[in-house]
């Protein structure tokens, strides 16, 4: 699974006008419930079950160069950046060596530090950053949480959703998408896991 770089219209705001650039992906991958939500009403997210899809999701990642991060999501992915990689159980080495390679950036207000090598903090959530970053990437770029990934929706910056649908209902908590959003989604493939988990692969839609 490599880059694939693609020529878009992007609009970042009403009245804009739209340039043609050359562009890395921009890809929102999620875990969710049936219902919807990627966290519960107490903000867990212990009901994901990655086990069967670690491996998939090592292969999903390996292109990407960037990831995007709220606070929150970056301090649970910081478990990949904490030791050397002979300190993983051997299933999370590769994800490991591939995450601690990659660029982090992550996007909060209160963290004045990073805890893992090749990150830096930012302030504010620019639209314009991110357009440019995708315009001068090699590499495609994950956004991660759901609050980024909805502005960049919004923007039109994002250009597949890679979805986990859990066999769970949490019955309320953090959405996967905003309320605001609305898009044409094209299905570009699916895949089914033992444990009942679905990976669902959409390419956002013009």
């Amino acid at each position: 699974m490599g880059c694939a770089a693609t020529e878009e219209v992007v609009r970042l705001a009403p009245g804009e006008t739209p340039c043609l650039v050359r562009m890395s992906r921009l890809i929102y991958i999620t875990n969710m419930s049936l219902d919807g939500y990627v966290e519960d009403e107490t903000g867990a997210f212990d009901w994901v079950n990655p086990d069967q899809v670690h491996e998939f999701i090592t292969e999903l990642v390996r292109p990407i160069g960037t990831y995007l991060y709220g606070r929150r999501l970056y301090e649970t992915m910081a478990y990949f950046g904490a030791g050397a990689i002979e300190s993983y159980p051997p299933e999370r080495r590769d994800f490991a060596r591939i995450w601690q390679k990659a660029e982090k950036i992550v996007f909060s207000r209160t963290l004045t530090s990073a805890t893992t090598r090749n990150t830096r903090i930012e302030r504010d959530f620019n639209l314009r950053d991110v357009a440019k970053l995708k315009g001068e990437s090699e590499h495609d770029i994950s956004i991660g949480g759901a609050e980024l990934a909805g502005l960049a929706l919004e923007a039109g910056l994002v250009d597949e959703c890679h979805l986990f649908l859990n066999p769970v209902i949490v019955g309320g908590g953090k959405p996967a998408f905003r309320a605001a959003f609305p898009r044409n989604l094209k299905l570009l493939e699916t895949r089914r896991f033992g444990s009942g988990i679905i990976h669902l692969r959409y390419r956002i839609q013009a």
